[in-house]
């Protein structure tokens, strides 16, 4: 039988919040505005990863 192991990254859910948090003080953005954010801005980050990893 296996041991399965169990890993908490809770550092880079911390990191992204603190850095989600930051860009909504940062630019200044309305309650709603910060709520599409949350929604919106990982799909970004994902789009521009994705293009560094292709290489395009």
């Amino acid at each position: 039988m296996k041991k399965i192991k169990v890993e908490h990254h809770t550092m880079t859910a911390f990191s992204w919040f603190a850095g989600w948090l930051f860009s909504i003080g940062f630019l200044h953005l309305t309650f709603w505005k910060g709520v599409l954010a949350i929604i919106i801005w990982p799909y970004y980050i994902g789009q521009f990863i994705s293009t560094l990893i292709s290489g395009a």
